[in-house]
């Protein structure tokens, strides 16, 4: 597979005849919710999970996608989701990259770039991220940086 970054983290969706629209293809909806399970999967894979997130009040919350649909998915299609992590502050924010690629063909079906903002879970407002998501997600990121990440 030819993927945009090295080293992905990889998570496999079997395309359902649920998640199958009138056009007979993969409906966006489908694509969004495996965005939001492959990066769950990734944080639980570097150690951090949800469970954590409610003890530490803490939760990455999504300020933007940015979403690339390139070709369609069908039913029983195997599909390989990958994520990066590209930017981290350390601080508030953090940028994921995504790209699905169908196995068959090896046709990349979508890219996506996601960023989020730390919150308190207790309030929704903005905080600081504690010490074990920037310990985690930090030395995971593609681009460390203490300044503020672009985002239009």
């Amino acid at each position: 597979m030819t993927w945009n970054l090295p080293n992905p983290f990889l998570n496999k969706w079997q395309v359902s005849p649920e998640q199958i629209d009138h056009y007979q293809h993969a409906n966006n909806v489908a694509y969004v919710s495996q965005l939001e399970l492959t990066s769950w999967a990734h944080s639980k894979h570097l150690g951090l999970t949800i469970e954590q997130y409610q003890a530490l009040d803490r939760g990455m919350a999504i300020t933007r996608h940015e979403i690339n649909y390139l070709a369609a998915a069908h039913v029983n299609e195997v599909i390989d989701c990958a994520t990066w992590i590209v930017q981290c502050d350390n601080k508030l924010k953090l940028a994921r990259q995504f790209q699905f690629i169908r196995r068959s063909d090896q046709q990349t079906l979508l890219t996506a770039r996601t960023e989020f903002v730390c919150i308190a879970l207790s309030t929704g407002k903005p905080k600081r991220m504690p010490k074990e998501f920037a310990d985690i997600y930090g030395p995971a990121a593609q681009i460390q940086t203490s300044q503020p990440l672009p985002y239009q």
